[in-house]
């Protein structure tokens, strides 16, 4: 069996909820590899961009992705979180939304873009949410390496430096899981 974009996101948007759903209620308001973050920031931050995919690809308005902005979580993370993944993962299994331009933080890109971006954007915070509650994320590494085709292929003329939207690439491992080659290549250090 083939899988879709839409398959990657949806297998990774599940193993992102299962880590979400074993986060203790004393560790929400840890430190992540992203700096200025903390585990409930960065958890917000992607209910939020399902949120805001699911609106776009439906003609809904769109949010703002910055966890400051407002709170997607309520009382409810996990099931919060789950609740917009399966919203996104139906608003991307819409007859023609893989073929539909939408008007994104990043642009104008078509909807096949936009649940590459979502995938790579899921697979990398979920590994930060993972190694802030020490945690394990267990991906599928056809998935991964497909994720990592799609950062290289876009990540080719954008800046990493000071100004640009990432850290760094980081070292690795040759023989690294692909899972921390994607997260070395967005700049934060791998575990292994």
């Amino acid at each position: 069996m083939t899988n879709t974009p839409v398959d990657d996101l949806d297998v990774s948007l599940q193993a992102v909820g299962d880590v979400v759903a074993r986060i203790r209620s004393d560790q929400w308001q840890g430190a992540t590899p992203c700096s200025a973050w903390s585990v409930r920031d960065v958890t917000n931050h992607l209910a939020l961009g399902s949120r805001l995919f699911a609106g776009l690809l439906t003609g809904r308005p769109g949010y703002p992705l910055d966890p400051g902005y407002a709170d997607a979580l309520g009382d409810d993370p996990a099931g919060a979180y789950r609740a917009y993944a399966a919203d996104v993962v139906i608003a991307f299994r819409r007859p023609g939304a893989l073929e539909q331009v939408v008007e994104a933080p990043v642009g104008a890109i078509p909807g096949i873009a936009a649940v590459q971006l979502r995938t790579v954007e899921d697979l990398v915070h979920g590994w930060d949410l993972a190694v802030a509650t020490g945690q394990r994320v267990d991906y599928p590494d056809d998935i991964v390496e497909r994720a990592l085709a799609f950062t290289h292929e876009q990540l080719a003329g954008v800046d990493s430096g000071d100004d640009g939207p990432f850290a760094p690439p980081q070292p690795h491992r040759d023989d690294a899981a692909p899972i921390d080659r994607l997260v070395a290549l967005l700049g934060r250090r791998p575990r292994s």
